[in-house]
C-alpha cells in the first residue's frame, strides 16, 4: 500500500511533452547544477580535465571514460543517502558528502556541463512500490509515485559546431552500455542490499523503456508481478539492459534541465512532508 497524501497538491502530471521531444539540453549552470561554484569548480579541477569545454576535445570515447570516472568518483566519496530534497544545489550535496540518486546523477551532470557535455532529462513517474524493498516496515507512508529525473548526455561535437548533432544517450547508456568492462560485469539491479540505482548503472544499463529483458524482481507492488515473471530470464542474461518499464506510471517527456523538470511537476514529497521527512531520511543510509 502506498501513499498519495504525501504528494504535492495543486500539481497534475501528465505528459505534457512527447519523449524524445525537442529538449534542447544545455551546458549552461542551473541553480541546482551549479558548476561555476568554487565547491564544484575545485572538484573538476581535482579530476584533472582542464577548462570547461575541454575534455577530450569532441571525442566521444575519451568524454566516457572521463564521466565513467567521475560516475566513479562520485560513488567513493558521496555517501548514499535516501534524501527528498530532489532541488538542492549540486555545490550543497558535495559539502554535506552525501546524497540520494537523484542528487548524486546531478553531480554528474554538473560536472559533464562544466566539461562543455550537454545533459537534459527525461522526467519520469515511477511506481512507489518500486521502493518496498528499501522501507519493509515503512510501506503505508511510501508516495505512490517517485517523479525521476533520468538524465541524457549528448556526446561529440559541442553545440554549435559544424556538422549534425551528435544523438543522445541516457546515463544508463553511457555508463553501463557503452564500456565493455560494464557488460562484462553485467547483472541486472536487483534493488537490494547496499547497492542503489546510482552504483548499478556502472555496471548495467538500466532502461526505463522497452528492453530486451528485464531485472529481477525488486519487489511487490504494481509493476513487480511482470518483474518476477521475467526474473528467471533476467538471471540468465547478464550484461543486457536491465528494463524496469513496468514500474513506470507516466513519462514526462524531456526537459532542457531537472529544474525545468522540478518547476513545472514539484518534488516527489510535499514541502511539508519533506521538512519532517528531510532530518531523517536525509542521514540514513541506503541500504
Amino acid at each position: 500500500m502506498t501513499s498519495s497524501l504525501l504528494r504535492p497538491r495543486g500539481r497534475t502530471r501528465t505528459g505534457t511533452r512527447a519523449p524524445g521531444g525537442a529538449a534542447a539540453g544545455s551546458t549552461a549552470p542551473t541553480r541546482i547544477l551549479d558548476w561555476r561554484h568554487p565547491r564544484v569548480a575545485a572538484l573538476v579541477r581535482e579530476l584533472g580535465t582542464g577548462p570547461a569545454g575541454s575534455v577530450g576535445g569532441a571525442d566521444p570515447a575519451r568524454q566516457v571514460e572521463s564521466l565513467h570516472r567521475v560516475h566513479t568518483w562520485i560513488s567513493r566519496a558521496v555517501r548514499p543517502v535516501y534524501s527528498v530534497q530532489d532541488e538542492r544545489p549540486v555545490s550543497e550535496v558535495l559539502r554535506r558528502g552525501r546524497g540520494s540518486c537523484s542528487q548524486r546523477l546531478a553531480v554528474l551532470e554538473a560536472v559533464a556541463r562544466a566539461y562543455g557535455v550537454p545533459t537534459r532529462v527525461r522526467g519520469l513517474l515511477v511506481d512507489g512500490s518500486f521502493w518496498y524493498p528499501r522501507f519493509p516496515r515503512l510501506r503505508r507512508i511510501v508516495p505512490d509515485q517517485v517523479l525521476l529525473a533520468w538524465p541524457e548526455f549528448r556526446l561529440g561535437s559541442p553545440a554549435g559546431a559544424a556538422g549534425a548533432p551528435a544523438s543522445w544517450l541516457t546515463v544508463s547508456e553511457l555508463l553501463g552500455g557503452l564500456r565493455p568492462v560494464a557488460a562484462e560485469q553485467g547483472g541486472g539491479f536487483t534493488n537490494a542490499g547496499s547497492e542503489t540505482l546510482f552504483e548499478a548503472l556502472s555496471r548495467t544499463a538500466i532502461d526505463w523503456g522497452a528492453a530486451p529483458a528485464a531485472c529481477p524482481s525488486t519487489g511487490p507492488g504494481a509493476g513487480a508481478a511482470a518483474g518476477a515473471a521475467a526474473g528467471a530470464a533476467a538471471g540468465a542474461t547478464a550484461g543486457v539492459a536491465c528494463d524496469l518499464s513496468a514500474y513506470v506510471l507516466t513519462d514526462l517527456g524531456h526537459y532542457d534541465s531537472r529544474d525545468e523538470l522540478f518547476a513545472r511537476h514539484g518534488q516527489t514529497l510535499c514541502g511539508l512532508a519533506r521538512l519532517v521527512a528531510e532530518p531523517v531520511l536525509g542521514r540514513r543510509g541506503a541500504a
